[in-house]
C-alpha cells in the first residue's frame, strides 16, 4: 500500500511520502500556516501563494516533500550543482541532478534532495529514517580522507545501491561537513552505509567484516 498523501491548493498538488520523513521540520518553520502537524489535514497549500509553497517545500532535505502543478507541470528546477552535506550523528543530505540505481544497474528513482542512512539500521534503506538515534551512531560530521579532484560544474549524479555494501557515487560532487565547509570536491567516491567505516564518510569494508545486509 502506497504511504504517499497528495494535498491540492493554489493551483499545486503536495506529495507527502511518511516513509521518507524524518522531521527536519523545515517546511513547518517556513510556512507554519500551511504545514501544521496539529491540522487536519496536516498540509493546506492554499493557505499561502503558490510560490511561497514551492520554496519551502524545496528546503525539505529528504524528498519526502515534492509538489508539481495541478497540470502535472514541474515547479521544482533541477540544481546545477551536487552537494552532499553530513549530519552530525546523522544522515547525508544530498541536493543535486540524482539517479539512483540499484546494485543491477536497474533505475529506481530520480531526485533532487534525499536523505541517505549511514548507520546500518534504517528499515527504508538506503534512506535515513532516523533510526540513527536508537542504534547509538556517532560521527561528528567531518569528512575523513579522500582523492580530491576538481569537480566539473555541473552534471548528473548517479548512485549505485549495492546490496550488502556501500553506495557508489559517480558524478560531481562538492562533500560539506557538518559545518557547512567544503571538505571534498570529487566525481567518484563510496559512502559508508553499515555504519563501521574508519575513514566515515567514506566506505572502507567494514561491510564485509560486520556482515551487514541491506
Amino acid at each position: 500500500m502506497s504511504e504517499t498523501s497528495e494535498y491540492r491548493g493554489s493551483g499545486l498538488v503536495v506529495r507527502y511520502d511518511v516513509k521518507r520523513c524524518i522531521h527536519a521540520a523545515e517546511c513547518v518553520k517556513g510556512l507554519p500556516q500551511v504545514f501544521d502537524p496539529n491540522a487536519k489535514p496536516w498540509v493546506q497549500p492554499g493557505k499561502a501563494a503558490a510560490d511561497q509553497v514551492i520554496a519551502v517545500i524545496g528546503r525539505c532535505p529528504t524528498g519526502a516533500l515534492s509538489v508539481t502543478k495541478e497540470d502535472g507541470q514541474a515547479c521544482e528546477q533541477t540544481p546545477v550543482a551536487n552537494e552532499a552535506r553530513l549530519v552530525a550523528d546523522g544522515p547525508i543530505y544530498l541536493h543535486g541532478d540524482i539517479e539512483i540505481y540499484d546494485g543491477d544497474g536497474k533505475l529506481t528513482g530520480r531526485e533532487t534532495r534525499v536523505a541517505l542512512c549511514r548507520c546500518g539500521a534504517s528499515k527504508n534503506k538506503p534512506f535515513c529514517d532516523n533510526s540513527h538515534g536508537g542504534a547509538g551512531f556517532r560521527h561528528d560530521g567531518s569528512c575523513g580522507e579522500t582523492d580530491q579532484v576538481q569537480a566539473l560544474a555541473a552534471g548528473k549524479l548517479k548512485l549505485t545501491v549495492f546490496p550488502g555494501g556501500p553506495v557508489q557515487c559517480d558524478g560531481p560532487l562538492a562533500i560539506l561537513d557538518a559545518f557547512g565547509e567544503v571538505a571534498a570536491r570529487t566525481e567518484q567516491c563510496w559512502f559508508c552505509r553499515c555504519g563501521g567505516s574508519a575513514n566515515k564518510p567514506f566506505c572502507d569494508g567494514s561491510h564485509k567484516t560486520i556482515g551487514f545486509t541491506g
